[in-house]
């Protein structure tokens, strides 16, 4: 192949690309958009109010009505003398949006709990009564022992402790490792890399159809190889597809910085303290217990920070570009050839199964590989080449052997030179076939040919 000849391609696929309007349309669209979504969403939030819920309750307890505290979320309203079918029955009428009936205190010291809504209402609700109601009853039951001291000694066995995790680097030395920074940033690279070698494959495959359908590859044929077009398409549509990500990321970061210098002091000012405090425990030592964990804010995030700090950032991106750029090869070879046998979009669904499925089985393992980086099933998807750029992806934060990390590449690379030449072969034969539907076995004899 004629490195000069591809690197025409390349830059004859790249230019075409960005100076096409629906490339400048999207990419001005996209960020915009996403943009209008988030200001539309802090309005909301700013200047939607939530009506209150008034709810009626007949407490037979008469241990629970005194914990249902009402706010700007829920107002509670007693209605202890009313009979509760009649309550029920009549909940307009007395503006009511639910009734909460509390049955009397039963041989276990408990009562039963029973609310009715003319519609569904927001868990944030039930979850207010629920907890409310528990503090009741065990507030009750620490009183019925008539134990001097007995809520004292309860809250003082309480306990929060906070695990903090470690682990050795090469020297011996510990450094603080917080599991749930490296869970996180597995399941982004994991998904980030999955969406990017299906979103630019699929790109090569539309390239190629397009091509193909509107007759130009004929010409582009006569004057240079199938295998060097095919090749200077995929690298372009790369470049293409970098350009407008990362024009993505730099208009939605200013975009978004705009709307937040804006809106985000009116946001912050317009917090609802109440409501706030509305979804918080009535009892004493369950606030004490949220006041220990808020009191812990400042070392879990001296966690993270020393997580991230302790991860060698510079490896984890340059094995993120090594295991894109081989996946990548691989998968969009695969799409180009499929894009060549097939002469619309609409052709290459049954094509495309035997790519697509390994593709989906990776991102599960992925999924899996976050909570379970050194199990089998984890160790061998970051193995097998099909898998590996994304199962591999999502176990490094975890720390992964160097020889499984150098085993993976070479497999890849080889795997990504066997598809590449198994894609030239079919794109060489099957970019110039019209008029006919192609099959596995029309793939297969093109392959044999010489």
């Amino acid at each position: 192949m004629n490195l000069h000849t591809i690197g025409v391609v390349i830059k004859r696929e790249y230019s075409t690309r960005v100076k096409k309007k629906g490339f400048l349309v999207t990419t001005l669209l996209v960020p915009i958009i996403m943009v209008v979504c988030l200001a539309a969403l802090i309005f909301m939030v700013t200047n939607v109010k939530e009506k209150t819920k008034v709810i009626g309750v007949v407490d037979e307890s008469g241990i629970v009505m005194e914990y249902l505290t009402s706010s700007d979320i829920i107002r509670y309203e007693d209605f202890s003398n009313q009979n509760a079918d009649s309550l029920k029955a009549n909940m307009s009428m007395f503006g009511l949006d639910g009734v909460l009936c509390l049955g009397p205190i039963d041989e276990n010291r408990s009562v039963s709990a029973n609310f009715t809504s003319a519609k569904p209402v927001g868990m944030t609700v039930t979850e207010n009564m629920s907890r409310r109601i528990d503090d009741a009853i065990e507030n009750y039951r620490i009183r019925s022992y008539n134990i001097e001291g007995l809520e004292t000694i309860i809250n003082d066995i309480k306990s929060n402790v906070r695990l903090n995790t470690y682990t050795l680097d090469g020297s011996g030395k510990e450094k603080i490792s917080e599991s749930g920074v490296n869970s996180m940033l597995s399941m982004v690279l994991g998904i980030i890399i999955f969406l990017f070698i299906t979103m630019f494959g699929s790109m090569v495959m539309s390239a190629v159809i397009e091509e193909k359908t509107s007759r130009v590859v004929e010409v582009l044929i006569s004057s240079v190889k199938a295998t060097e077009l095919m090749f200077g398409k995929i690298i372009g549509v790369a470049l293409v597809a970098l350009t407008q990500f990362l024009l993505w990321i730099v208009l939605s970061v200013v975009l978004i910085g705009g709307v937040m210098s804006f809106m985000g002091p009116k946001l912050l000012s317009t917090v609802d303290a109440q409501a706030i405090v509305a979804t918080m425990p009535a009892d004493a030592s369950q606030l004490d217990m949220m006041t220990q964990v808020l009191s812990q804010s400042d070392s879990e995030l001296g966690a993270v920070v020393g997580t991230l700090s302790g991860l060698n950032i510079a490896s984890i991106l340059i094995y993120f570009v090594v295991f894109f750029a081989l996946g990548y090869l691989l998968y969009a070879s695969l799409f180009a050839a499929i894009g060549s046998a097939v002469e619309n979009e609409g052709d290459s669904n049954q094509l495309q199964l035997p790519v697509t499925v390994p593709l989906m089985i990776a991102y599960f393992i992925a999924l899996y590989a976050f909570n379970a980086p050194d199990s089998s099933v984890a160790v061998w998807g970051s193995l097998i080449p099909f898998t590996s750029p994304i199962v591999m992806l999502a176990r490094i934060p975890f720390g992964v052997p160097l020889w499984q990390i150098a085993l993976s590449i070479v497999l890849l690379l080889l795997t990504a030179a066997g598809c590449a030449w198994v894609s030239a072969k079919i794109y060489k034969v099957g970019v110039l076939m019209y008029g006919k539907k192609t099959t596995f076995k029309d793939l297969w004899k093109w392959l044999k040919q010489k």
